[in-house]
């Protein structure tokens, strides 16, 4: 990808995850389900292909797709930290509301806290998806976006 799109674009689902050219975003959690438009807005932001789990580098944010049936998400968002760079964010992606795998308010926020995270915001992302923004002690210290 050569060119980066303007990440103020109300066209491009992604736009409002406050990405920015030239950031690396690891991808966890993807699976059938994950809605490819806003994926595609991450990578046409950012000017840069999603890396996976596998990534082995720091990068400077997370998406994290996650599910009710997917786990523990508090092990989840620990090991999304693992190669997070400081400062860095998670935005975690559930279900919304009422969609099979819905995760509950009240279970991302204790989820958040136990691994050491702050709940800043939330949005809809997605017809299908949730946003739930989550910043290191270290990101919510400074209002890095």
């Amino acid at each position: 990808m050569s060119a980066t799109a303007d990440p103020a674009d109300k066209s491009n689902p992604a736009s409002r995850l406050g990405f920015e050219p030239g950031q690396i975003v690891q991808e966890l959690g993807y699976d059938e389900d994950t809605d490819q438009d806003l994926r595609e807005g991450v990578e046409e932001i950012t000017g840069t292909e999603l890396v996976d789990e596998d990534y082995d580098d720091v990068a400077d944010a997370v998406v994290l797709w996650h599910r009710e049936e997917d786990g523990d998400l508090t092990d989840a968002l620990v090991d999304a930290q693992e190669y997070l760079a400081d400062g860095g964010l998670i935005w975690l992606l559930t279900p919304k509301t009422g969609r099979d795998g819905h995760v509950g308010a009240a279970e991302i926020n204790d989820a958040a806290q136990t691994a050491g995270l702050s709940h800043t915001s939330s949005v809809s992302v997605a017809k299908e998806w949730a946003g739930t923004r989550l910043a290191t002690p270290k990101a919510a210290k400074s209002g890095r976006r």
